[in-house]
C-alpha cells in the first residue's frame, strides 16, 4: 500500500483540496478527520468535527478510541487499496494516524502551501477563523444525518481545467466545537416552513395542524391537512410527503427522517360532500 500524506495548520484548506491531491496520486480513498471515504462515499468511522470540544475532536481525527479505530483498520483490510490519502496538521500527526491504523507510513508528503495559493490559503483561513466552516470531502447526502442540526450546506468544487470527472462535491459544516456555536431553528419557525411548503401541494386548503420531534439524528414530522380531492388520495398525501422533505431539508440542511401525513378533512368537487371539519 502507497500512503501519501497532506499536510496544512487546521483551516488552511486541505480537505477542500483533498479531492484534487486524490485525484492527481490515484486513488480513491482518504483518511481525514476520523473517516474513511472512498471515492463520495464514507466507508466508515466517526468525524471528529462532531465532538463538542476541540480536545475531543483531536482524539478522534487521531483513532485513540479503540472501537472507531478497529472499525477502520477491518476496512481497510477488506478493501487492500493500493494508494491512500492521509490529511493531517503535521508530519507527525499522520505518522501518528499511520502507525494506529497499522498502514505504511507517507512514501510522498505534500504540504498545502505547495498546491495552494496565498490567497486560497489566506481565504480558507478568514473562513474558519471567523465564519467557523469546515469542509468535508463528501456530497452533503452523505453526513446529513449525522450533522442534522449543526450549519451544513453542499459546495461543488471544479478544477481550473475542467474534464470528465474532474467534479466532487463537498460539504461545509460548523462543529459544534467551534466558537461562534451550534445553530438551532426555531419549532415554530420549521412549522411554518412547513406549513407553507404543504399549502403549496395540489388540492390542499388547510394545514390544520404541525407537529415537529427533534432527535439527534434528525426531525421527524407530522401534518394534520384538509384536501380536495384531486386524484387517488394516497397519491396526494405522498405528494405533500415528497414536497416538504425535499424544501426542508434543502433550506435547513436538517436530515427530515420521516413526514407523517393524516387527511382529517376532505372535500369531494364532484358531489359536493365535506368528510371531516375544514
Amino acid at each position: 500500500m502507497e500512503v501519501y500524506a497532506l499536510i496544512g495548520h487546521s483551516g488552511t484548506g486541505k480537505s477542500y483540496k483533498a479531492f484534487m491531491v486524490a485525484k492527481d496520486k490515484n486513488t480513491q480513498y482518504i483518511i481525514d478527520d476520523g473517516l474513511l471515504i472512498g471515492g463520495t462515499r464514507v466507508i466508515t468511522g466517526s468525524s471528529a468535527k462532531k465532538e463538542s470540544t476541540k480536545l475531543a475532536a483531536v482524539r478522534r481525527a487521531l483513532f485513540k478510541d479503540e472501537k472507531h479505530k478497529e472499525a477502520v483498520k477491518t476496512a481497510l483490510k477488506e478493501l487492500s487499496p493500493e494508494r491512500i490519502l492521509v490529511l493531517g496538521t503535521s508530519k507527525k500527526m499522520v505518522e501518528q494516524i499511520t502507525e494506529a491504523l497499522d498502514i505504511p507510513m507517507p512514501c510522498e508528503v505534500i504540504y498545502i502551501n505547495d498546491i495552494s495559493t496565498d490567497s486560497e490559503i489566506d481565504t480558507a483561513v478568514k473562513s474558519r477563523r471567523f465564519e467557523g466552516k469546515h469542509v468535508i470531502p463528501v456530497p452533503t447526502v452523505e453526513v446529513k444525518k449525522d450533522f442534522s442540526g449543526y450549519f451544513i450546506d453542499s459546495l461543488k468544487i471544479f478544477r481550473r481545467k475542467e474534464k470528465a470527472g474532474d467534479i466532487a462535491e463537498k460539504t461545509i459544516i460548523r462543529p459544534t466545537f467551534s466558537y461562534l456555536g451550534k445553530y438551532e431553528i426555531s419549532k415554530n419557525a420549521l412549522a411554518q416552513l412547513v406549513e407553507m411548503t404543504a399549502l403549496k401541494a395540489e388540492g390542499t386548503i388547510k394545514v390544520n395542524k404541525v407537529r415537529i420531534d427533534n432527535k439527534a439524528e434528525g426531525v421527524i414530522i407530522d401534518v394534520e391537512v384538509s384536501l380536495s380531492l384531486q386524484k387517488r388520495l394516497d397519491l396526494m398525501m405522498r405528494d405533500i410527503q415528497q414536497i416538504v422533505r425535499e424544501k426542508l431539508e434543502y433550506t435547513t440542511g436538517l436530515n427530515v427522517i420521516a413526514v407523517n401525513v393524516w387527511t382529517v378533512g376532505l372535500m369531494l368537487p364532484d358531489r359536493k360532500i365535506y368528510i371531516g371539519e375544514i
